[in-house]
Parts: structure tokens; C-alpha cells; sequence
């Protein structure tokens, strides 16, 4: 009977675990370049086998239920999403593939990723997030001085362009695998703890004006939060059996007893 509430406790731990990350995702609809969150999940084995105990007894029956299911990393899914035109000049949308590489940090580690191109200048004349003020990086990994009272132009292949003269080019860049990504706050992407970034040039271009919308599918991850939520609700009312039925057991047991 308890390996049966422990299954049960493990699958709605792990729909709750979904519910969390895809109520994140809903909450992001309406953020440019948000990139959303997938959670995996895994079989866990039965408990003599997942501890290499394979000298204690069990059985059979059981060890073909397994151990349940229990949730792993969550994964960023980087496909890119629509470009949406805003008209706004410091607004930059990445057609195709490439991230724009921001300073939140010193060094190398403190170099981070995004599809967020709401852009603006700061006090000091430096092309900066809109959101958070991280100083934009151009080529080299420098930053890029712009004189706020002068209008300017942006290239497909990031060259910024002031009074007729280019004063700087965006570093438009790409990882070996983006699958190691993990989000790091902000709108940020960032590398794998303890690795650096592991850059090359980008093939995607520039679209002045414009901003990528969010890559959350509002109706499906909608309806992937409510599905989560009743599977959830269900494993927790089969807990209550057998909490119920333990009960009785119980009280059955001490009477005759």
C-alpha cells in the first residue's frame, strides 16, 4: 500500500514541477525574445535497483511498477519567433538565427545572451537593455558609444551608423550548442556554470525597428498548465485513499489486536 502512495507522490510532485515551469512560460507571453522552459521527466527504476541493491529481496510484481517518474533540468527552447515592427529606432529584431551578447558581469563569465532587442542609451552614451541597463558589447566585446542626439541608423549586419560615419558594429553571435543554455534572470541566457560562452559569428540579421515576440504558444502552454493541474489534483486525491485506507487499516488491525 505504500509503494503505491510513494508512486502516486512522485507523479504529483512532478506535475507540479510542470504546472511551475509552464505558468512561467504564460507569464512571459507578452515578452520580447522570451524564449520559454521545457521540464523532462524520467522513469525512475525500482528502489533496489536504482541503489544497486541487487542482493536484497523485493518483488517482482513491484519492480515492474518502477520507482514512478521524477523531474529532471528543464531545457530553453531557442527556435526563433515572429518579428513584430514597433517603429522604434533602439527596438532591434534578429532575423533567423544569433543572440545579442550583453555585460552583466566581469570577464568572460559575465558575458551573457539574448533575443531581447529593446534597447536604449544611457547617461554615459552607451547602447544599454532597455530593462536593465547591461551595456550592449559590439565587436571585440566593446562597448558601443552612441550620441543620444543624433539620430541613427542600424545595418542588417549590426554596423551603427551616425552622421554618414559607422561608429561601431553589434556582435551578433552563435553557440556550438544551444542546448546547454540555461537561463540566467533578465531575459538572459547564459552558459553552462563554471564554462564560457562558446561564441561564433551568427547568419542571422538585424531588423531595425522591430522586436521579437515571445516564443510561448499562449493556448497551448494555457491548456498544458490546467492539464498539469488536474493530473496533480487527481494523484493528490489518490493519496488521500490511501492515507484513508491506512487509516482504517489500521484501526481494523488495533481491534482485533
Amino acid at each position: 500500500m505504500e509503494y503505491g502512495l510513494y508512486i502516486s507522490a512522485s507523479a504529483m510532485a512532478t506535475q507540479m514541477a510542470r504546472q511551475d515551469v509552464m505558468s512561467n512560460n504564460l507569464a512571459n507571453v507578452a515578452t520580447s525574445g522570451f524564449k520559454p522552459d521545457s521540464i523532462y521527466v524520467r522513469q525512475r527504476q525500482a528502489v533496489r535497483q536504482e541503489d544497486s541493491l541487487l542482493s536484497m529481496p523485493s518483488d517482482a510484481l513491484l519492480e515492474r511498477l518502477g520507482g514512478g517518474v521524477q523531474p529532471t533540468r528543464t531545457y530553453v527552447g531557442t527556435a526563433p519567433a515572429a518579428l513584430e515592427r514597433t517603429g522604434s529606432p533602439l527596438d532591434l529584431g534578429i532575423g533567423g538565427n544569433g543572440y545579442f551578447v550583453v555585460r552583466a558581469g566581469s570577464g568572460e563569465q559575465g558575458l551573457r545572451l539574448t533575443r531581447d532587442g529593446r534597447f536604449a542609451i544611457s547617461e554615459e552614451g552607451k547602447l544599454v537593455t532597455a530593462s536593465d541597463g547591461y551595456e550592449v558589447m559590439g565587436a571585440g566585446d566593446r562597448t558601443i558609444d552612441v550620441d543620444a542626439s543624433v539620430p541613427l541608423t542600424i545595418q542588417s549586419d549590426g554596423t551603427i551608423v551616425q552622421r554618414g560615419s559607422a561608429i561601431g558594429r553589434l556582435q551578433l553571435t552563435m553557440v556550438a550548442d544551444p542546448r546547454t543554455l540555461a537561463k540566467a534572470g533578465a531575459n538572459l541566457l547564459r552558459a553552462p556554470r563554471g564554462q564560457s560562452l562558446n561564441r561564433m559569428p551568427a547568419d542571422g540579421i538585424i531588423r531595425q525597428g522591430h522586436l521579437e515576440r515571445s516564443g510561448v504558444n499562449a493556448i497551448r502552454t494555457l491548456m498544458g498548465v490546467e492539464g498539469a493541474s488536474r493530473s496533480a489534483q487527481g494523484h493528490a486525491r489518490i493519496i488521500s485513499y490511501y492515507d484513508e485506507m491506512m487509516g482504517r487499516a489500521i484501526g481494523q488491525f488495533g481491534r482485533v489486536a
